[in-house]
């Protein structure tokens, strides 16, 4: 910010550098595109992950059937879980040896996780299958999606941000290194006659 500031005091400056205008410069594109494609990167992104998720929900919604399955007994392993694909999950969700109906009517049987405290023998519970009546996670959530989607959002915001800081710092980097050179050259060319003024040479 300080090299923006600078610009308008260097304009007549007889000490000005090129590269000090090229600092000054690169600091006022790298806010200005910082302020325009931040929020542009966060808008378009939230909004295409958000409309895809919105189209996943949907489909879930239409394949999914939540049935009710009737404990048969404990399963060999009582393995806690919860449930990735939803805010909702629960923890305390236990694996039981269980039998249910599925949409179409065919019955099942398997393992599957009951949110039951102590599952016994005839205690029912629910669970979601597919139209095959295949077991399956339960179906993303409206407002699930659309946290996913503002998360999506702010990350591609932070990353647009990050990426354009990281490229003005990479630019300041050989901006300072050919500023370093121009120096070093300039010493070389009048350190030899330094502290020989007025030495009569």
């Amino acid at each position: 910010m300080r090299a923006i500031a600078g610009l308008w005091r260097w304009r007549d400056n007889p000490l000005r550098r090129r590269t000090d205008l090229v600092e000054g410069w690169t600091g006022l594109l790298a806010v200005v595109l910082v302020v325009l494609l931040t929020p542009l990167a966060g808008v378009l992104v939230g909004t295409r992950t958000g409309d895809a998720l919105q189209q996943t929900v949907r489909a879930q919604q239409q394949d999914r059937h939540r049935v009710t399955a009737i404990v048969l007994r404990p399963a060999g392993s009582a393995r806690f879980d919860t449930d990735p694909e939803s805010a909702g999950g629960r923890v305390g969700d236990v694996r039981v040896v269980a039998a249910w109906t599925g949409p179409g009517g065919e019955r099942h049987k398997g393992e599957a996780r009951a949110t039951l405290s102590h599952p016994k023998a005839g205690d029912f519970f629910p669970v979601w299958t597919d139209d095959r009546g295949r077991l399956t996670n339960r179906p993303l959530d409206a407002a699930t999606a659309q946290a996913h989607a503002a998360l999506a959002g702010i990350g591609a915001a932070t990353a647009t941000a990050a990426l354009l800081e990281g490229l003005r710092r990479l630019l300041m980097w050989r901006v300072h290194r050919q500023r370093l050179a121009a120096w070093q050259r300039d010493w070389a060319r009048v350190g030899p006659d330094w502290g020989r003024a007025g030495a009569g040479s």
